[in-house]
């Protein structure tokens, strides 16, 4: 008998599983609750069945998937908790977001009471497509159970540390992957201001052309996810609490991509026209 699982939220990353769980034969469940019109699209699309009742839907869960921004992590398991406890079958919760080691700890505490399975979690690499699959890596007494969803066609990475070393193993990819991101995004904003953009280009196109290459292609792409990263650099920073000067930093880069954000959404004009000019320079134009 397949599996029912549940993936919150339908989101890119969410409904992208949850395609690819359904595909391969399993029951997926979520909740539209407060969703807008482009993650109903999509959990359509993925053959995500939506349920009202939260009651209802831990109720006939195995698995609950959680894939939600790394500032709503603790808020869904705080929701799902009553749930949880009333439900005479426990689900295993995979807690799936991009949380710091000891923000993982805290969402263990809130399930504890609900004698839910717990598992940490953390994705590693873009949404499920074709052959392609992210990495997920999992943590905790129960993670080997979560390794009967890769008949599903989930990429299930077993660690063997306890809760937080799967979360511990997202924040450091992270912070190298974002990390180099924010730091050519910084110094092409100063160069922009200083008016040396064009330059610094084709100085890179003759000396560090695989640099440039994954600037032009990494940094555009930041723009749309920029919001999220605010809250996934602040946890970073706490993963690194014990070392001022990282922390400090990555909360620099929170700030940074904070910035990235507001100009997105042209909030600060400023920081829109520091959005195009990064848009020119990974274009092949000026960026004065």
């Amino acid at each position: 008998m397949a599996d029912t699982i549940v993936v919150i939220a339908a989101g890119e990353m969410g409904a992208a599983i949850g395609k690819r769980l359904s595909e391969r034969g399993a029951r997926v469940l979520t909740s539209l609750r407060g969703r807008g019109t482009a993650s109903q699209a999509r959990a359509a699309d993925a053959k995500m069945q939506d349920v009202a009742s939260d009651d209802d839907m831990v109720a006939q869960a195995d698995f609950i998937l959680s894939v939600v921004p790394p500032g709503e992590a603790a808020a869904l398991a705080e929701r799902l908790k009553g749930p949880l406890a009333k439900a005479a079958r426990k689900p295993i919760y995979v807690d799936c977001n991009a949380i710091a080691p000891k923000s993982a700890l805290r969402i263990g505490e809130i399930l504890r009471p609900t004698h839910a399975p717990y598992v940490d979690g953390g994705i590693i690499g873009g949404p499920p497509g074709g052959d392609y699959a992210p990495g997920i890596y999992v943590s905790g007494k129960q993670a080997k159970d979560v390794e009967r969803l890769a008949a599903y066609g989930l990429n299930i990475r077993v660690l063997k540390g306890d809760i937080g070393a799967a979360s511990a193993m997202k924040m450091a990819y992270a912070g190298i992957t974002k990390g180099v991101t924010s730091i050519g995004i910084a110094l092409l904003f100063g160069a922009s201001r200083a008016g040396c953009a064009e330059e610094l280009r084709q100085e890179m196109a003759e000396s560090q052309p695989q640099l440039l290459q994954r600037f032009s292609r990494q940094i555009p792409g930041a723009f749309p996810k920029a919001y999220r990263w605010v809250a996934e650099m602040e946890e970073i920073a706490e993963f690194l609490g014990d070392d001022p000067a990282a922390r400090d930093m990555f909360l620099g880069i929170a700030k940074l991509y904070g910035r990235i954000a507001s100009g997105q959404n042209k909030s600060i004009p400023a920081a829109a026209d520091e959005v195009a000019a990064l848009q020119a320079f990974c274009d092949g134009g000026k960026a004065r």
